[in-house]
């Protein structure tokens, strides 16, 4: 019985030990699957994070472009270095071979190294500034600041603007390399910290190498930021100094212009109110336009002076440059300079003034007219329909511009001088040899006198006065009758004076009236050219041309 009940339970705890064993067999293999696919779960996750790291790296790489200038700056700077170490390397193969070289390929080979060394050579001339170890020379060193002009004129004040203009222009580009630097620096230590998270998954690659570069460069750059934080800081400061030394010259000449300009105002003022007080009192036309011109001219000169005793520190710089534009003005603008000489002549000579009538001779042609403006040039005259318009010109109404300096190898004639108003002029009739020629001079001088009379008395007032500046002799003032023996009867002159602006009307007048007059006589035949023709009865053929006059 208890044989039975060993044996029983022998096989019971071994039945239990089988199926123990048999579910930690099966809790072992599920172990193992698990482990292989957590381990598969963990080489993809890694896989795509390096995945995900290289796709950053690509993407700040765009980021960087190759025509950035620091990156230009940089990558000019290595191939300084390698060039560099090239030549040094080749420099002592060439010193060795030419020492030891024997054999024929060692001298080829020193052959070649020579002009290879040539070639560096010029290389490194042409890379001169990144191979004197400064690889940011010129993008670390600010524009240079030009001396400041110094503003001593109202012209000068755009120079001073401008030039501030171009300081502001010339700090904002060169905060905007600090500012792409401080950019692309940003963009290295992000490569970095990629490469060397790379680095602790990837274990097939060694990016040590990229690392190295990346620190190296970053290094670089930070070096370049620390100098332009410097430099900038420096470079502001000189900016501002310049700014405000501009700004204080461009107040002070802001501040004398105005002051100038209230004084040119006050003298405008003045001088206007001059121009009113000669209208108002002044009612002779002649005389409100000189003093108008003299008013005008007075105004500008004082004007010119403040000008320049403003603008001019030194007063003898005044008669150097007088001295210089004078010799200029002689030399290089000849007539103008004669005719401001001519202006002076005419202005304070008193030969001409506006309002006379005058007649200028100029390449052959004659103009009469009256002048209207007498300026620093020329004289500016109207044509009027004149006996010269008639006669010569045919044509009248025209502006005459005159140079000035014409007076001094011109000729102009001045009909009203001074106070002169009048002039001489005459008619001419002529008569038969057998008309009563007493009778017509007689009817002749008769009809002038009556329309002459009042500018007769007239001219002998005028000429009064002007005994007080001129000799005269002869101040005969009433008509002149003559008479001449021509071939083809007898001419009767007569002259008289007329008003000087209107000689043809009284001409006109008085001829009609004389002819008038002969044609009621009887004993009174104007003279013409007639033709008269004889024809003989006895030949026809034979025909006589008689010319005479009746």
């Amino acid at each position: 019985m208890n044989a039975k009940l060993f044996i029983f339970l022998f096989l019971c705890l071994q039945t239990l030990n089988a199926a123990v064993d048999m579910n930690v067999s099966v809790d072992d293999n599920r172990s193992e699957e698990q482990i292989l696919a957590i381990q598969a779960q963990q080489e993809s996750a890694k896989n795509d994070k390096i995945q995900e790291y290289k796709t950053q790296l690509e993407t700040l790489k765009t980021q960087i472009s190759d025509e950035n200038m620091w990156i230009k700056s940089y990558a000019s700077y290595l191939t300084a270095l390698d060039v560099k170490n090239n030549l040094e390397s080749i420099k002592a193969r060439i010193d060795y071979l030419s020492k030891h070289a024997k054999t024929a390929s060692e001298k080829s080979e020193l052959s070649a190294l020579k002009d290879k060394q040539k070639i560096l050579a010029t290389q490194v001339e042409t890379l001169k500034g990144d191979f004197a170890l400064a690889p940011f020379s010129e993008l670390i060193t600010p524009p240079n600041i030009e001396k400041i002009p110094e503003i001593t004129n109202p012209f000068d004040i755009f120079t001073g603007l401008s030039l501030i203009k171009t300081f502001d222009s010339n700090f904002e580009e060169y905060k905007k390399k600090k500012e792409a630097l401080v950019n692309l620096i940003n963009i290295l230590q992000t490569q970095a910290r990629i490469y060397k998270k790379l680095q602790a998954l990837d274990t097939n690659h060694d990016y040590a190498k990229s690392i190295a570069q990346q620190n190296m460069q970053i290094e670089m750059f930070k070096r370049a930021l620390d100098t332009m934080d410097v430099t900038m800081n420096v470079y502001q400061k000189r900016l501002d100094v310049a700014e405000v030394n501009i700004n204080k010259s461009i107040k002070r000449q802001v501040y004398g212009l105005m002051k100038i300009a209230t004084i040119i105002f006050v003298i405008f003022l003045i001088f206007f109110l001059l121009k009113l007080m000669v209208k108002k009192y002044i009612t002779d036309n002649e005389r409100f336009y000189m003093a108008n011109k003299i008013i005008t001219f007075t105004n500008f000169t004082i004007i010119i002076l403040v000008l320049f005793f403003n603008y001019i520190e030194n007063a003898s710089y005044i008669v150097t440059i007088l001295g210089f534009a004078s010799a200029g003005i002689a030399i290089a603008m000849k007539d103008w300079f004669m005719s401001l000489l001519g202006w002076l002549v005419i202005v304070f000579g008193g030969s001409i003034h506006v309002g006379d009538r005058i007649r200028v001779d100029l390449d052959g042609m004659k103009y009469v007219g009256d002048v209207l403006d007498i300026s620093l040039l020329r004289i500016t005259i109207l044509e009027d329909i004149t006996l010269t318009s008639i006669m010569q010109n045919r044509r009248a109404g025209r502006i005459i511009f005159i140079p000035n300096n014409y007076v001094f190898t011109k000729m102009i004639a001045n009909y009203t001088h001074n106070s002169l108003k009048t002039v001489w002029d005459g008619v001419k009739i002529t008569i038969t040899f057998d008309s009563n020629h007493k009778k017509a001079m007689h009817i002749v001088k008769e009809i002038t006198k009556k329309y002459s009379k009042g500018y007769t008395d007239i001219t002998r007032k005028q000429l009064n006065k002007l005994r007080q500046n001129y000799s005269l002799k002869n101040t005969n003032v009433e008509p002149r009758i003559y008479s001449f023996i021509e071939s083809n009867g007898l001419d009767i002159e007569a002259w008289y004076l007329t008003n000087a602006y209107g000689t043809l009307t009284l001409r006109s007048v008085i001829s009609s009236d004389i002819v008038d007059a002969f044609n009621k006589e009887d004993d009174i035949t104007i003279a013409y050219p007639t033709q008269k023709l004889n024809v003989s009865m006895h030949n026809e053929d034979a025909i006589q041309h008689n010319h005479e006059l009746v």
